[in-house]
């Protein structure tokens, strides 16, 4: 098997640290407070935030970071921390941007305290992306009995497979989504959002999702496509957000966010913006089974 060319290893790289940043940043992306506070603080403070971010995101470079490399010099550890945080801020622009908590009408400090105070949590889970998902190559993946493994049909395997994918996909989106349901920043983000902006929404969850399964280099590309039923990337994609709309709804309605007297457009809108980090999670509950 050829060795990945310098750029393709790179690219990876820096996937693995976008798709380790929107897992930590995603929560707290929807969270009222961090908007408000960012929205007050004084510049001067919000240098200070971006300087201990720095500090905490190096001291996790000296053991962990996004890339493989196991051993940094000085010089390469400050480097892939201004990087890391880089990615992180970037990241965190995008997303505010995605749920138009930054708009071209927000006034440049507002943006700015915004963008620094959510680009914590982004920067921090780029910098923890390699320990956050590397633990699907240290260990076997929990399968049935031995005899009942031996008794299993090629095709049953590929069922079983195919039902574990789909049951990590729910539990992650679950274990992400759940800390969010119930707030009111969901039907508040989502009656920010024009109908069109919705397609974006959608878009960027796949996007994200696939990027973390496929793309990132966190899992084996040849191994993914031989088991379970869902052989195709894009199918696989689909069926995984599918599933996380499904369960971003079942928690909606479970927690009293949806009702049978809301109006379809309510429904649909906040069940795409819960989806986006319900999708996330998804996406990495697949590649840690």
């Amino acid at each position: 098997m050829p060795h990945p060319t310098p750029w393709r290893t790179e690219l990876q790289a820096i996937l693995r640290g976008i798709a380790g940043g929107f897992l930590f940043g995603i929560p707290l992306l929807y969270t009222v407070e961090v908007w408000a506070i960012g929205s007050a603080t004084d510049p001067r403070w919000l240098l200070v935030v971006l300087g201990l971010t720095l500090l905490v995101v190096w001291l996790l470079t000296q053991v962990e970071g996004f890339r493989q490399t196991l051993a940094l010099r000085p010089l390469e550890a400050i480097l892939e921390t201004i990087e890391a945080v880089g990615i992180g801020v970037l990241c965190a622009a995008l997303a505010l941007l995605l749920l138009r908590r930054i708009t071209l009408a927000t006034p440049l400090p507002e943006a700015t305290g915004k963008l620094v105070f959510e680009s914590v949590p982004f920067s921090l889970g780029v910098a923890l992306a390699r320990s956050t998902f590397q633990t699907k190559r240290s260990r076997d993946r929990r399968t049935t009995a031995p005899l009942s493994r031996r008794l299993t049909s090629p095709t049953l395997a590929k069922v079983r497979d195919t039902l574990v994918d789909l049951d990590a996909t729910l539990i992650g989106a679950v274990l992400i989504g759940l800390s969010i349901a119930p707030t009111e920043e969901v039907p508040l983000v989502a009656a920010s959002l024009p109908p069109l902006w919705l397609l974006l929404v959608m878009a960027a969850s796949l996007v994200l999702s696939y990027t973390i399964v496929f793309a990132s280099g966190f899992t084996d590309r040849t191994e993914r496509l031989q088991r379970g039923l869902l052989l195709s990337p894009p199918t696989e994609t689909l069926v995984a957000y599918v599933v996380a709309l499904a369960v971003s709804a079942i928690m909606l309605v479970m927690f009293q966010q949806l009702s049978p007297s809301d109006p379809w457009q309510e429904w649909l809108s906040d069940i795409l913006v819960l989806g986006l980090p319900a999708s996330i999670g998804g996406a990495a509950g697949r590649i840690l089974i």
